[in-house]
């Protein structure tokens, strides 16, 4: 097998190793069609397995009730940012948004396209190194948006917001997509672009419940409502079918792994490894996010210079642990460890920042 790294990179992201050995064995001959998965009409039987499969496995690790809708689309989380408003609009009722850093602020500012957007809370004034608490909504919203994990400056919601009963919460889960236990029946959206926890890019997971299908407005473009797409099955024209098969295969992986309480387990596991040893540092490694709103899916830190995060992040590749460099609006250095990203990699890297210490400090 050509050489692998440890891939620390934001996302796209690493994968489950079996999972692309397998689309590498079935690559050029799928389910013994003499085709690729690359090649076969999204209307065969081959494909339309695949596609049910991991809708099916979807709603089985994540415990999706029947009353709600998985979608595969495509246009990425972004696309999203104006979907849920156009699709969730009520005319006379505000959009209620908590924002938490980049991604909610690139929502809000899409949702401001089509009607009265109101912020209840954000962490702005501390440049986003925390998650607000104590956040209320409205009963007249016609629904709350927020993002349960910033890739970008390592933040995470740890418990949800009270939400009135008649408001439906809509979350980003982008980053944070099967990563820990949740219960769907909490949310009345969850969108999340897959190249992060699910699969590659190109694909984005849509969950809705049934009743807010037919709020979009008649005069919605068709591929704008969720409700063309739930009619007719995801397939209303040619799905990703590529990145819906590598999610598929993924999914069948982490089923086999033992779903999302061992998922969750093990996530919280590598992050403590790597939170000790920032927290064990004395100051050398300065952690970007509060304590009490640090993700499990990206680890942020700071050192003293630009010059010294730069020298870590060249012998990190040295040693196959890539991707380590923080995004260019926060600086610093971020290791990304989503669920696919092996325990044996956080050790790894774990070991490199201690020596790195011990040798620059």
């Amino acid at each position: 097998m050509t050489k692998r790294v440890f891939n620390f990179y934001a996302g796209p992201a690493t994968l489950p190793l079996p999972a692309l050995e397998r689309a590498q064995k079935e690559l050029l001959n799928f389910a013994g069609t003499g085709m690729s998965i690359l090649e076969i009409s999204h209307r065969s039987k081959e494909y339309d397995k695949v596609h049910n499969d991991a809708t099916e496995l979807v709603r089985e690790l994540m415990e999706i009730p029947n009353e709600y809708k998985v979608l595969w689309l495509q246009g990425g989380a972004s696309t999203q940012f104006f979907m849920a408003p156009v699709n969730l609009q009520m005319p006379g009722r505000p959009m209620q948004y908590v924002d938490t850093g980049t991604w909610s602020s690139k929502a809000l500012k899409e949702a401001r396209l089509y009607g009265d957007v109101e912020v209840v809370a954000s962490s702005k004034d501390d440049n986003y190194s925390y998650v607000p608490r104590g956040v209320t909504f409205s009963e007249n919203a016609a629904f709350a948006h927020i993002t349960s994990n910033n890739t970008i400056y390592g933040t995470q919601w740890q418990e949800w917001p009270d939400v009135p009963d008649s408001v439906p919460l809509v979350c980003d889960m982008s980053s944070d997509l099967l990563a820990r236990r949740i219960k769907v029946k909490d949310f009345g959206v969850i969108y999340a672009g897959a190249q992060k926890n699910l699969g590659p890019a190109g694909v984005t997971l849509v969950v809705v419940r049934e009743d807010l299908i037919d709020r979009v407005p008649d005069d919605v473009p068709t591929l704008m409502k969720w409700k063309t797409e739930v009619e007719k099955n995801s397939l209303f024209h040619t799905p990703p079918c590529f990145a819906i098969y590598i999610c598929k295969l993924a999914l069948e992986y982490w089923k086999e792994f033992g779903g999302i309480t061992k998922i969750e387990k093990q996530n919280q596991e590598k992050a403590k490894i790597l939170y000790d040893v920032i927290d064990s540092s004395d100051s050398f490694y300065r952690g970007y996010a509060r304590p009490d709103s640090r993700s499990l899916m990206n680890v942020t830190f700071t050192m003293e210079s630009s010059d010294l995060e730069a020298k870590a992040v060249a012998e990190g590749i040295e040693r196959d642990l890539v991707g380590l460099k923080g995004h260019r609006s926060v600086g610093g250095m971020r290791a990304s460890i989503y669920n696919a990203m092996p325990l044996e990699g956080v050790k790894k890297l774990s070991s490199f920042l201690t020596e790195f210490k011990e040798k620059n400090q």
